[in-house]
C-alpha cells in the first residue's frame, strides 16, 4: 500500500497504471491511499471538516478522484495530483449548484475547455458555486424550522394557519405580544405551566406588573403569544429573525 502517494510517485504510478488497466485491487489500493488527499480538497473547498462515512461531500469526492483515474492520459503531460484536485473540486462545485434551483451542472467537456486538465479551479467558479449551496442550504434549514414548529404547535392546538388571524395587525400592540412571549419565555415558572399544561398561563401573566396587556387581549392574542415563546425557548434561528 502506498503510505505517502504524492511522495511515492513512481509506487504511485504504478498503481494508477494497473487500475486504469482493470485492475480492481489497485484501483481500491489507489483510492485508500489518497483517501487524505480526497478529504483535504473536499474539506478546503466546504470551509469545514469533513469525515468520512458521515458527509455526502465526501463520497461525492471519491466518486470524483475515481473519475479522474479513467480520465486522465499520461501522454499529455498532467500532472495526475493536480488532474485529480479539479476533478474532485468539479464535482463537488456540480453538487453545490444542484442544491440551487435551475442551476446548471458544469459537464467535464467544460473542465477542459476551461484551462485544460490540471488547471486550478478558477476561484470566482468556487465562490459562485459556496454561495449559492449556501443559499439553499439556508433555504432548507428555514423550512426546517418551520416543520419543526408546526409540529410544536400542534400539540397546543394550533395550527400554523391560525397565527395569520391571530397576529395583532398594528405594530405596537404586536411588540407588546412580542414582550409577553419574551417574559413568559424567560420567566421558569411561567414556561414550566406553559410546557406542562399545553396553555397560557393567563391568570398569572395578567397579575404579572411586568405585562403590559389586560387578561382580555392575552386571552384573543393567545395562540400568537405561544407561538413566539416557543420560537424564543427552541432552536429556531431563522425564525427568531422575524421577532426582531
Amino acid at each position: 500500500m502506498v503510505s505517502n502517494p504524492q511522495a511515492n510517485s513512481l509506487e504511485a504510478g504504478a498503481l494508477l497504471a494497473q487500475a486504469k488497466a482493470g485492475d480492481a485491487r489497485a484501483r481500491n489500493e489507489l483510492i485508500r491511499a489518497y483517501m487524505p488527499f480526497v478529504l483535504k480538497v473536499a474539506s478546503r473547498l466546504c470551509g469545514r471538516y469533513l469525515h468520512a462515512g458521515q458527509d455526502e461531500e465526501v463520497s461525492i469526492g471519491l466518486l470524483a478522484f475515481n473519475e479522474a483515474i479513467d480520465r486522465f492520459d499520461a501522454r499529455r503531460g498532467n500532472n495526475f495530483v493536480a488532474f485529480a484536485e479539479t476533478v474532485i473540486k468539479r464535482r463537488l462545485i456540480d453538487h453545490f449548484r444542484k442544491q440551487a434551483p435551475a442551476a446548471p451542472v458544469v459537464p467535464f467537456s467544460e473542465l477542459e475547455a476551461a484551462g485544460g486538465e490540471g488547471q486550478p479551479v478558477q476561484s470566482v467558479d468556487i465562490q459562485a458555486a459556496l454561495d449559492r449551496h449556501a443559499l439553499a442550504l439556508e433555504a432548507w434549514e428555514r423550512r426546517q424550522e418551520i416543520v419543526r414548529l408546526q409540529e410544536e404547535l400542534a400539540a397546543f392546538g394550533i395550527r400554523f394557519s391560525d397565527l395569520v388571524d391571530n397576529c395583532p395587525k398594528h405594530r405596537d400592540a404586536r411588540e407588546r405580544a412580542i414582550e409577553v412571549a419574551r417574559r413568559l419565555a424567560t420567566v421558569p415558572a411561567y414556561r414550566e405551566a406553559l410546557l406542562r399544561n399545553r396553555s397560557l398561563p393567563l391568570r398569572e401573566l395578567a397579575a404579572d406588573p411586568e405585562v403590559r396587556v389586560s387578561r382580555k387581549t392575552l386571552e384573543r392574542q393567545r395562540k400568537y403569544i405561544v407561538a413566539v415563546a416557543l420560537i424564543l425557548m427552541g432552536d429556531y434561528v431563522y425564525l427568531r429573525e422575524y421577532l426582531t
